[in-house]
């Protein structure tokens, strides 16, 4: 048959990927094959592009119990006999399309993916990214003293701008408000704490959306199931929501970029019940403790739906499948072979049952009110073959589905990066005379990117199951591990403008700081899953921005001891040729081994001395803060007060190491009584959200500064924290900091309703915790330009 253009770039074919499926068949495909080929050969399943570079990672380790990308989830050993299962994934076409359901079954499709391994799933987490959801001029912009500069887009400081007028602004506010409200709506049903994550707005994500959902699942060592279509002979089972054509090519929709047309493509957007998936998550579970032994693997129906479910299942055991089409439960009539194996209808999973086993388990399923059907066998040939009634559709080698053509492509460099890179950072005008230190501290503590994101969180439940001990806002989350003295400790990071910036750099920088926020809790940093978010990797400078992160990635988990044991690759965000920034999530897993000795941020009493930890001096000799104008690079302070992203960030992962293993041993030996990683908006950010959060106010007034004050204050140097503690703990905090060859710098003492730091920031503490907290809702409620 003759395979038009326009086929192909609905299933995200080039034409030479359909000459080289031909090839490899010997002939033509059907439909259907060529729909199967299309959805497993998309970026999306076949990881064509990132394969190569996803071997980079440092994969295995002590407590790591699985292969990374063998199965639904990651899993490490955490103690006594019980393990954590984790993973994180994307979105972010659906969501840019419809925010609710995409961000919805982003949520649902997750927690599959934990269920299916026999794990109980215990929280979720997010990491979102928007376009700007209201006007920020430069604070620089109207004091006629800021020199001129070419940002990201090598036409305007702030770079996109010119573009954040009504109808965009509208648009970014619109998306974020449906993403949030269908987190919370599907994982609020679900009986699921959403616990943490982070919300991000930057012009680069106008219209394009990183929408990331993270779960976590703890079970039994005993319980993990494998997704293994093994035992020819061996039954198919189809349990949960019957098949609709909701979804259908929304594993090619999301291997495109984005375009005017894009609206067109919303039937692939599918549409949750978490009402069903909860019913399904209690059967699944009930299954692997009652029936262990009557099933053989799990696997949940996500992108591709069933073909990709059956395929893979096949592939990991070295075996065949035949599917009769006929018994698939269908909620719509006249549905074709091709729609019923590409369908992503939501809430599905498929169950490989021992032959002889299938009555016991169709009763334990239909107990939970759930529809179930066999709808195939395993078989030993290696052939997925797919029937209607006695009329064979399609019959393809397994290993054709799996082995997609991998691309290993020469990535160059951003023709616009040296120049930023190289920008004289040390010629922007500095704080004390247009704008004073405090103002710019109060404007930064109310940039939506830097406020609290209490709007977003108080949305979520996430006390429910109460396992929280410290739930959203701070570095990382914290849940107790019922029946242990353990607890487990959450975060997810990234930052786009550094990785853009220095994609090496910035790929380290967000393992570093996601490892950071666990550490402040008092946990060890265990293991890693993420989320690599960027543009199209077939334009040379997409690809050495992903080849570059992921290499800075591994250098630092490979230093840090922290490897990659799940994840997923976005690629092609990209609206009408302009891409997002790099954006790397990193979701990072900690172990606390006494949850009496977890730490927090906020400042707990008055009286104790606060101190700067880091892995490079932060003082001078007299014990001033030294002002560096290297460490404007990539900061929020850069961008809000002067429009620029630019500058080359840094990181030194022999000092961060040794940082966090000395706050570690402090919280270890209950030195401390908060701490607090000191990253966006840099020391002056980070004192005051300690400060705000726990309602004590900070008296660092005699602290002196040299060199640049804006750097000094807002500065984002890598590898620091901030710390509180009892005076009399001081000289042991010393000797410690000694040992690992950390650098301590006095900051001051806590204390008191106002927040002094040096001679030039002197505010009262509730007009710090009101900026804090008004920002995000005054972002929303701000009329939008030209209204």
């Amino acid at each position: 048959m003759t395979v038009s253009d326009r086929v192909l770039h609905q299933i995200a074919l080039s034409r030479a990927e359909y000459e080289l499926a031909v090839q490899r068949l010997g002939r033509e495909p059907t439909e259907v094959e060529l729909g199967m080929i299309g959805a497993l050969w998309s970026e999306h399943c076949g990881y064509k592009n990132s394969k190569p570079l996803l071997r980079l990672f440092p994969t295995r380790g002590p407590r790591v119990l699985t292969r990374a990308g063998e199965e639904n989830a990651g899993a490490v050993d955490i103690g006594d006999g019980l393990l954590v299962a984790m993973k994180i994934e994307s979105h972010n076409h659906p969501s840019a399309i419809e925010p609710y359901q995409g961000a919805a079954t982003g949520v649902g499709g997750i927690v599959r993916d934990i269920f299916a391994m026999g794990v109980r799933p215990v929280a979720l987490l997010d990491s979102l990214r928007f376009g700007p959801i209201t006007h920020e001029l430069p604070l620089f912009a109207s004091t006629g003293d800021d020199q001129p500069a070419r940002g990201r887009s090598g036409a305007h400081p702030h770079p996109g701008l010119a573009g954040s007028e009504g109808p965009d602004i509208a648009r970014n506010r619109y998306l974020f408000t449906g993403v949030v409200a269908g987190i919370g709506g599907y994982g609020n049903c679900l009986g699921l704490p959403t616990v943490g994550g982070e919300t991000v707005f930057d012009d680069t994500y106008s219209t394009n959306p990183l929408v990331n959902a993270m779960c976590v699942g703890v079970a039994r060592h005993g319980q993990l199931v494998r997704a293994r279509a093994e035992g020819p002979g061996n039954l198919l089972m189809l349990v949960g929501a019957d098949t609709g054509r909701d979804g259908i090519h929304g594993a090619t929709f999301a291997s495109v970029e984005l375009d005017e047309t894009s609206e067109e493509r919303r039937p692939a957007v599918q549409v949750g019940n978490p009402f069903l998936e909860k019913l399904l998550m209690e059967a699944c579970l009930e299954l692997v403790e009652r029936g262990r032994h009557w099933i053989v693997g799990i696997q949940d129906l996500g992108a591709a739906g069933l073909t990709s479910a059956a395929v893979e299942c096949a592939a990991r055991a070295g075996t065949g499948v035949v599917i009769d089409v006929t018994r698939v439960p269908r909620r719509e009539t006249g549905m074709t072979p091709y729609e019923v194996m590409l369908s992503e209808s939501q809430e599905r999973m498929l169950l490989i049952v021992r032959r002889g086993c299938e009555d016991k388990v169709r009763d334990l399923l239909e107990r939970w009110e759930l529809h179930v059907a066999v709808v195939g066998e395993v078989t030993g040939d290696g052939l997925v073959r797919v029937r209607e009634g006695e009329r064979e559709v399609a019959c393809l080698p397994v290993t054709l589905l799996t082995d997609p053509p991998l691309y290993r492509r020469q990535g160059v460099k951003p023709a616009e990066l040296e120049a930023l890179q190289r920008l004289d950072l040390e010629a922007l005008p500095d704080l004390g005379g247009a704008v004073s230190p405090a103002d710019a501290l109060l404007a930064l503590l109310r940039t939506p990117n830097l406020a609290s994101k209490r709007w977003v969180w108080r949305q979520y439940d996430h006390q429910v199951l109460t396992n929280t001990v410290i739930g959203p806002g701070h570095d990382a989350a914290v849940l107790r591990i019922r029946g242990t003295r353990r607890a487990i400790a959450l975060s997810t990071d990234g930052n786009g403008r550094l990785c853009y910036l220095d994609p090496y750099a910035g790929g380290a920088i967000a393992v570093a700081e996601a490892a950071r926020n666990v550490v402040c809790t008092g946990a060890e940093p265990l293991a890693v899953t993420d989320c690599l978010n960027f543009g199209n990797p077939e334009r040379p400078e997409v690809y050495y921005q992903l080849e570059q992160v992921i290499r800075g990635m591994s250098a630092a988990c490979a230093a840090l001891g922290t490897p990659v044991i799940s994840g997923n690759v976005s690629l092609y965000n990209e609206t009408l040729g302009r891409a997002v920034y790099p954006t790397p999530v990193v979701g990072m897993l900690g172990l606390i081994e006494d949850i009496d000795r977890h730490c927090d941020a906020p400042f707990r009493r008055a009286g104790d001395v606060v101190v700067l930890l880091s892995g490079a001096p932060a003082a001078d000799a007299a014990g001033r803060l030294v002002g560096r104008a290297a460490d404007l690079a990539g900061s929020e302070y850069l961008k809000r007060a002067h429009g620029l992203v630019a500058g080359q960030p840094a990181i030194d992962l022999a000092h961060e190491a040794a940082v966090q293993r000395c706050v570690l041993a402090a919280i270890r030996q209950g030195l401390l009584s908060s701490a607090h990683d000191c990253a966006d908006g840099g020391l002056a950010v980070a004192l005051a959200e300690c400060a705000a959060w726990g309602e004590i106010g900070l008296d660092a007034a005699a602290l002196g500064v040299t060199g640049r004050l804006d750097a000094a204050l807002f500065g984002e140097a890598q590898s620091r924290f901030v710390v509180s503690l009892p005076p009399e703990h001081l000289p042991a905090l010393e000797r410690l900091a000694a040992t690992y060859g950390v650098h301590l710098t006095r900051l001051g003492r806590t204390g008191g309703d106002r927040f002094r730091l040096t001679a030039h920031i002197d505010l009262p503490l509730a007009a710090v915790a009101d900026a804090l907290e008004a920002g995000l809702p005054e972002a929303l409620r701000s009329p939008l330009p030209g209204a």
